[in-house]
């Protein structure tokens, strides 16, 4: 096994324990949504700190639902993942054909070593 695939299986495992160990280890049973985002546990601590809090500003989008948030929150992170894959693959593929045409440059340019016919 190379140096790279022992590494790439290494940050594989380590994501996999990530997403696996919070819910094998039982965090946030003690939660009535033990796994909700940020902006819910930020509003949950301002209104224990402050109950009359009123906020500065109102969503321009409310959503009907928490399950159509999540689905326009997934739709945002795979055009995001899809965005960045389609440059780095970009940036390869320019990297490749350089390469090609640099070695096809060199190979078209070498001189023979070998005498021309007398």
């Amino acid at each position: 096994m190379s140096r790279n695939a022992k590494i790439n299986t290494l940050l594989l495992l380590a994501v996999a324990a990530l997403a696996v160990l919070p819910l094998a280890l039982g965090l946030g049973d003690h939660k009535e949504e033990p796994f909700a985002g940020s902006d819910a546990e930020a509003e949950t601590a301002i209104t224990e700190i402050e109950p009359d809090y009123e906020p500065w500003f109102s969503p321009l989008y409310e959503p009907p639902s928490g399950e159509v948030e999540s689905a326009l929150f997934a739709l945002q992170a795979a055009l995001g993942a899809g965005v960045l894959a389609y440059y780095f693959g970009l940036r390869r593929g320019r990297r490749q054909g350089e390469q090609r045409a640099t070695a096809a440059a060199e190979a078209t340019s070498v001189p023979r070593d070998t005498p021309e016919g007398d």
